[in-house]
């Protein structure tokens, strides 16, 4: 099958978050089934080619954007299906998003030029799988101006929605920008009217299947609390909407071999564990070897949920109970509130507003456990790192967390994390409390750790569900 895969970001090229991994690892995953993957996204002036070679193959492919005639050249990946469009004015900006008010051309010509390219190539996809706003016109130009194209007119999409949230929504005057001459009528007529477009709206409206990256908050998003004002439409669609979980490169996220670890370990053997807590601790500055270790690396957005922290680590911290461990960079009114832990509990708790890749993994695999309390979390990852990584991890109870982790129950030795269900710092502390509990009983401990080392997360898993929603929208059978 012949999957043109369009993407904003593309790890290790590009990446702000999630997306990139994923666009990364599931094409990488379906190659590995056999798919004919190409995968299209944009040559930014941030992508260091010392570290990651590129080569030009193509210059001076003409697309047309509104009444404007660009030329994008096409640059190709040493693994032969990632493909970079080179347009200077456009994408060397010194960041992967702007708030310049041309942003929506950046995004509309990166998915003109993914069908161009395809006609450079004389390529014809079965699938075009389009990802979150940037490329979510795809569905809408395959119903037309590439509908009597002999090249793409039995090619069905897909629109993945990573995170709702994030839509797309620009002024209507954008309208001529997107070339539909006479066919304008397709886009939401009702809210053009009122000034605006919004372009994951236009993808829910004509992609052939909409997939989410969990099952849980596939549902979600159907709701008037998670719907981000699109749950209705959403609802109107729910037959055509598929939550297939997120997974994690196992080659990159594993104790065994994960190259930033001072000891590698397993689940058969977890002995290492404890030479990376120490080595945590050391290069933190915290004492305190045999008290639980609570670790965190995050994004500081109201998303994570970071107001739920602070109070429950402080009064754990007060009765040293625990020692805390975190990075991450984002809104200033977090990092703030992390680091007044940090100086308020000296030798206790140590945050560092910053990402680095290196302490991402020491963290995980250092730590005894990792604290997630999303107020929303489309599928996440993390947790699933943690889980590999025998830290098991503290969720609220939504979205791919809810799908990816179980309340421990120590009659029972079922479950592989801590889960609360209510957004309140009173869930945390009461999960956080049911942890501490198990974490004296070290057979216990070892159980939970050998639960969540157990579980197959990885995205050679993921690859088939993908497989199977792309068959089901071309009709061609499964093996």
């Amino acid at each position: 099958m012949r999957v043109l895969f369009v993407a904003a970001e593309v790890a290790p090229y590009s990446k702000t978050g999630g997306l990139a991994d994923v666009a990364a690892a599931l094409p990488a995953a379906l190659s590995d089934l056999g798919q004919d993957m190409m995968v299209v996204t944009p040559l930014y002036d941030t992508i260091d080619q010392r570290s990651n070679p590129l080569h030009p193959v193509y210059e001076d492919i003409e697309v047309l954007v509104g009444d404007r005639r660009a030329a994008f050249s096409a640059w190709l990946a040493p693994d032969g299906r990632t493909w970079f469009i080179d347009l200077p004015e456009l994408y060397h900006r010194g960041s992967i998003y702007t708030r310049d008010a041309d942003e929506h051309l950046r995004f509309l010509l990166l998915t003109k030029a993914a069908f161009e390219l395809c006609r450079r190539r004389d390529w014809s996809p079965d699938i075009a799988h389009a990802n979150d706003w940037h490329t979510a016109l795809v569905p809408l130009f395959l119903r037309s101006l590439y509908l009597g194209d002999r090249l793409f007119g039995d090619t069905r999409s897909v629109f993945t929605i990573h995170n709702l949230e994030y839509q797309g929504v620009f002024d209507g005057r954008i309208a001529p920008d997107l070339g539909l001459g006479n066919q304008v009528y397709l886009l939401h007529q009702e809210h053009l009217r009122q000034g605006h477009i919004n372009f994951i709206e236009q993808a829910i409206l004509y992609a052939d299947l909409i997939t989410t990256v969990s099952p849980t908050y596939a549902w979600e998003i159907q709701t008037p609390e998670m719907g981000a004002g699109l749950d209705a439409l959403l609802r109107q669609r729910s037959h055509d909407i598929v939550g297939i979980l997120n997974g994690i490169d196992t080659t990159v996220w594993s104790p065994e071999t994960d190259r930033y670890l001072f000891a590698p370990y397993s689940s058969r053997d977890v002995a290492g564990k404890a030479h990376n807590k120490r080595a945590l601790l050391l290069e933190t500055g915290l004492e305190g070897e045999s008290l639980p270790l609570v670790g965190i690396v995050t994004r500081l957005t109201a998303q994570k949920g970071i107001e739920l922290l602070i109070r429950p680590l402080a009064r754990l911290l007060e009765i040293d109970a625990i020692r805390f461990v975190g990075i991450g960079t984002g809104e200033k009114k977090y990092q703030d509130a992390l680091l007044w832990l940090s100086h308020h509990f000296p030798g206790q708790a140590q945050f560092l507003p910053v990402y680095d890749e290196r302490l991402a993994h020491l963290i995980e695999g250092g730590a005894d456990l990792f604290v997630m309390p999303s107020r929303y979390e489309p599928s996440g990852l993390n947790q699933m790192y943690s889980l590999a990584y025998g830290t098991p991890p503290v969720v609220r109870k939504t979205g791919g967390l809810a799908d990816t982790v179980h309340h421990y129950d120590p009659g029972t030795g079922d479950g592989n994390g801590f889960v609360f269900e209510h957004f309140s710092e009173e869930g945390l502390l009461w999960a956080l409390g049911e942890a501490l509990r198990v974490f004296p009983d070290r057979d216990k401990w070892r159980q939970l750790q050998h639960n969540g080392m157990a579980e197959d997360n990885s995205w050679e898993r993921r690859a088939g569900d993908y497989l199977a929603a792309y068959q089901r929208v071309t009709g061609q059978a499964g093996p």
